[in-house]
């Protein structure tokens, strides 16, 4: 029976595979294209690609203040906080790429750290207005991971209807056979 370990696991290494093949497919796209607007929640692509961003470096920056003090979010304090969802990062591949990078680098090494005692924790933290929330911290995360995985999808769906296939992009493909 997998742990909650193997699922976080398991969801940081799809998050990173699944960015590389929207990176991937994001870079077919003609010049011009990637800052179309496409009459999406966040108008581009690049939009969209620019949300993933920085509503995974707000999060990231949250979650390192845990009282775990994960070493891997460690290298969060170096990043800007972002001005809000709507964070200019860049508008062309290559920049938005390395960053996004970073971000999966850090996730990946974050994923095995956190322990089930970590997940039952209730983590205080406020949004981009200044409102309080104290939630479920193991709820947070499956938030975080799902969040990435919605807006990917609307990528996914720009991408398409521009004749670029993403490619598959279900998590079965990536659970373990037994």
């Amino acid at each position: 029976m997998p742990t909650i370990a193997n699922h976080l696991n398991l969801l940081a290494r799809y998050n990173a595979d699944m960015n590389r093949q929207l990176y991937d497919a994001a870079a077919q796209l003609p010049a011009g294209e990637l800052t179309a607007d496409r009459k999406a929640f966040f108008g581009s692509v690049a939009g969209t690609l620019n949300h993933l961003l920085a509503g995974d470096t707000i999060w990231l920056k949250r979650f390192s203040t845990h009282p775990a003090d994960f070493p891997a979010l460690r290298a969060m304090q170096a990043l800007a906080q972002p001005s809000g969802l709507t964070h200019f990062f860049g508008d062309d591949i290559a920049t938005l790429r390395a960053h996004r990078e970073q971000l999966d680098a850090i996730i990946l090494d974050w994923a095995p750290q956190i322990t089930a005692a970590d997940l039952e924790h209730t983590f205080e933290y406020r949004n981009t207005r200044g409102d309080l929330f104290r939630k479920h911290f193991g709820s947070v995360v499956l938030h975080f991971f799902n969040h990435q995985t919605h807006h990917r999808g609307q990528a996914s769906t720009l991408l398409t209807q521009a004749d670029i296939d993403i490619g598959i992009t279900d998590l079965l493909v990536w659970v373990p056979d037994l």
